[in-house]
């Protein structure tokens, strides 16, 4: 795409001179970028909004526009049309339901303009429907590039732990992302291979959707306690639904002991500060880090290569690593924020 420009004429003579001169200057514009995120009150996709501006202000000739869909899919239409409306110059987008974003997705590639789909990938099969052939549900969406964490290795971090953690014949809960959504789908698969599996033992006592959303998760779990048997462990697609089931259960001495120590199992993904901080209060087990800055990094720096370029954007296909978080390294990470300011000093639990 051509780098649009600004051309500013300036007269250099006077009215009476035999021969008129002009000095042209040139002033290029910044590129103009839109990140879509998915929800901003899904921690995660704040976290990585907040990181996609500060990546961004590192480049002079980019120009950051975000926006979330609030985990509404007709919200993300509208949001995705608008962004061929507005002919941004480039497009990342976070999706919440893969298959409702595809066909937009694939409406900005068609108009010319550079796409970066980005936790999670949009996929071919999103568009085209789920064929059973792993290589080719894998494949990225035509025309567009990819900056990602592979959900698989993430959850598998937390169910290896738990297939030596969790209690013989234990009653467990799990908490799914948004139905649709490809990290949701594939953390859930990834326990099926890693933990149920290795475990026939255990029971999944409930398991619903709780669409990445703390508020739903600790209602499902505050229902969940009612039902008299107790929750061995509360196996969550993110940290945002396992910190709110831990909230359901905080005051309940079923499930916390008077000195604070939980009589229950936790395993989140996402390594967000939440979830760094509840596992230094010992109510989380563990967690895998997805790293937001990371992630935000790479998609400006490829999409600056794109748009100068110096690269195809069907080229783009990076993922960071997802690094298991538990009580023996989780200081490391909790230093990391405080650098950051995303947390204090004063807000790490004794």
């Amino acid at each position: 795409m051509k780098k649009m420009k600004k051309f500013v004429a300036m007269a250099a003579a006077a009215a009476m001179a035999v021969t008129p001169m002009a000095a042209f200057a040139e002033e290029a514009e910044p590129y103009r970028v839109c990140f879509v995120a998915r929800a901003s009150a899904d921690t995660f996709a704040a976290w990585l909004t907040a990181e996609m501006q500060e990546a961004a202000a590192q480049y002079d000739d980019i120009e950051l526009t975000c926006v979330s869909g609030e985990a509404d899919d007709n919200q993300m239409a509208s949001l995705l049309e608008d962004c061929i409306t507005k002919e941004y110059d480039l497009v990342i987008v976070q999706s919440n339901d893969n298959a409702a974003q595809a066909p937009y997705v694939k409406q900005i590639a068609d108009a010319g303009i550079p796409v970066i789909t980005t936790n999670p990938t949009t996929h071919q099969s999103d568009l085209d429907g789920v064929t059973g052939d792993e290589e080719v549900d894998n494949a990225v969406l035509e025309g567009t590039g990819t900056v990602d964490a592979d959900p698989v290795e993430q959850a598998s971090r937390g169910a290896m732990r738990a297939v030596e953690e969790v209690p013989e014949n234990g009653n467990v809960v799990v908490l799914r992302g948004p139905s649709g959504n490809y990290h949701a789908e594939k953390r859930r698969e990834a326990w099926d291979t890693y933990f149920f599996s290795e475990r026939p033992d255990v029971t999944i006592l409930y398991e619903d959707y709780a669409n990445w959303n703390s508020d739903e998760a600790m209602t499902l779990m505050e229902t969940w306690t009612q039902g008299g048997t107790h929750i061995d462990a509360i196996i969550s697609m993110n940290d945002n639904m396992a910190a709110g089931a831990i909230e359901a259960v905080r005051n309940n001495t079923d499930y916390v002991n008077e000195d604070g120590t939980p009589n229950f199992l936790a395993y989140g993904v996402d390594g967000t500060a939440q979830g760094c901080l509840l596992i230094k209060e010992g109510l989380l087990t563990a967690t895998a880090l997805q790293d937001a800055s990371e992630i935000a990094k790479l998609n400006m720096e490829y999409a600056e290569k794109v748009l100068n370029g110096e690269m195809d954007v069907t080229e783009v296909s990076d993922f960071v690593e997802a690094p298991e978080i538990n009580a023996e390294n989780v200081d490391e990470f909790l230093q990391i924020y405080i650098d950051n300011g995303e947390i204090t000093e004063a807000d790490i639990p004794e």
